[in-house]
């Protein structure tokens, strides 16, 4: 045993769950089991492995009333939400009904002479490192498709969120996937990265911090492992001159502030026109007053702590810096008063911000927010590119060819109008620059778990 892990709940402090941590020797094993099962798995029909996949997501869906108490306790999100399973099961469904379509050979020609067709096979095992924010959305992006295509998985969930994986394997196995094909492992940083320099897997998914990404690529290097990394974030919104301004602060700052503003698309940089810049600062400080920071298992409860107190530190350490360089905070943490210095951290609105500042340049993962005015459609595009991120950025216009030509000069992954903070599964998912890169969800995300194998059969002629 290499020792342990502990999952401290950001309700009250105390340790929540304690899990042994796999031997490198044991961790080796367990890949190895993974290594000899898939075969088996890939033999069997697509539509028997579609079949077993969206059991498991049935499975997992029953659990949902014993689950999101549980992840309030793991990582603080108010039980009012539902948990994740309405996002799950249409994720799921997605790729389920996609399947067969994506994963059909693609006949070039088969004619008297020859038989050649380009084929999608699975790449082996698949090593799915998980975050805590979104813990059962965030892992099903990739083990759903790594499992119907034929893959075998193995799932390293965060030590906050270390329950999410058990659960994850109960209702596969529950459901009929083979217990070696689907497993949930405990480990640490170091043999995780000693099972990638390796060359244990066929692909790598890893959501996580950019410190992080840079390690899983050092552990992958001159190994030739694929892999799949989404990494920080800074995403902003734009509120045109013609945006619905009801509509945008609803919608922006709801993005911005839903999970203790910890969202890998969260909102975390406003840029307003200056027709309606007081306007919406005004209403935006109003929503964010409106929320009830409490206790996560409490109905009433519209935010719950950070998952984590050193995160809720990074946060109230943007903020000051900020306010010393001339930042005005809106919202006085004294009107909430469950904001207990750790782990309970009270909304932030910002004004009289700017790229100086830490609050707009790095990853927050926060309840805070910055809003800056310009002066035009050009102006925004500049600040909204001004970013070492790039994974969604949502504008708020009534034009759609208005918000299609921002959106094309945009170095993001996503564009949305008029929408911010969610995955559509038809769509990839992707980020450039220190946002990551790999592509999941919609035909892509099969593309990553699997590799293009031709056959050219020239037949035998009498």
């Amino acid at each position: 045993m290499s020792g342990q892990i502990q999952l401290i709940s950001p309700v009250d402090g105390e340790v929540y769950a304690t899990r042994d941590v796999l031997s490198p020797d044991a961790a080796r094993d367990a890949v190895t089991r993974a290594k000899a099962a898939q075969p088996d798995w890939a033999a069997r029909p697509l539509a028997e492995r579609v079949n077993l996949v969206m059991a498991g997501i049935e499975a997992l869906t029953a659990m949902n009333d014993e689950i999101v108490p549980e992840l309030a306790r793991m990582m603080g999100r108010p039980v009012r939400y539902g948990g994740e399973m309405g996002g799950v099961r249409e994720r799921a469904d997605y790729l389920a009904g996609k399947a067969a379509e994506v994963l059909a050979p693609d006949v070039v020609e088969d004619s008297g002479d020859f038989r050649r067709e380009l084929r999608r096979v699975p790449v082996g095992v698949v090593f799915v490192i998980a975050p805590w924010n979104y813990p059962f959305l965030t892992a099903i992006n990739t083990i759903v498709p790594a499992l119907m295509a034929g893959n075998a998985v193995v799932l390293k969930h965060a030590s906050q969120t270390l329950l999410a994986g058990e659960r994850l394997a109960q209702a596969m196995h529950g459901a009929g996937v083979p217990a070696d094909v689907f497993q949930n492992v405990v480990l640490d940083h170091a043999t995780t990265e000693a099972l990638i320099a390796e060359r244990h897997f066929g692909f790598v998914n890893f959501t996580g911090s950019v410190g992080g990404g840079r390690a899983i690529e050092k552990a992958a290097a001159g190994g030739f492992t694929g892999t799949g990394l989404e990494l920080g974030g800074k995403d902003p919104g734009y509120v045109a001159a013609d945006a619905d301004l009801d509509a945008a602060v609803n919608g922006l700052m709801d993005g911005a502030m839903f999970n203790s503003g910890q969202c890998c698309c969260g909102i975390e940089r406003i840029y307003v026109h200056e027709s309606l810049y007081d306007a919406f600062v005004e209403k935006a400080a109003d929503w964010a007053r409106a929320l009830k920071l409490g206790d996560p298992t409490d109905p009433e409860t519209t935010m719950g702590p950070m998952a984590n107190i050193r995160f809720a530190k990074l946060v109230r350490d943007q903020v000051a810096e900020a306010v010393a360089d001339g930042a005005r905070p809106l919202i006085d943490a004294g009107d909430f008063p469950a904001d207990d210095g750790g782990a309970y951290l009270a909304p932030q609105v910002l004004v009289d911000v700017n790229h100086s500042m830490r609050v707009m340049r790095e990853e927050s993962f926060g309840p805070v927010v910055g809003i800056m005015k310009v002066a035009s459609d050009d102006e925004a595009v500049a600040q909204m590119n001004d970013s070492d991120y790039g994974l969604t950025a949502s504008i708020w216009t009534s034009d759609p060819d208005r918000a299609a030509s921002i959106g094309d000069k945009l170095e993001t992954g996503t564009v949305y109008m008029n929408r911010c903070d969610y995955l559509d599964p038809a769509l990839c998912w992707t980020g450039v620059k220190d946002t990551g890169r790999g592509a999941s969800l919609s035909a892509l995300g099969f593309h990553a778990v699997t590799r293009p194998k031709s056959f050219h059969l020239k037949k035998v002629t009498a």
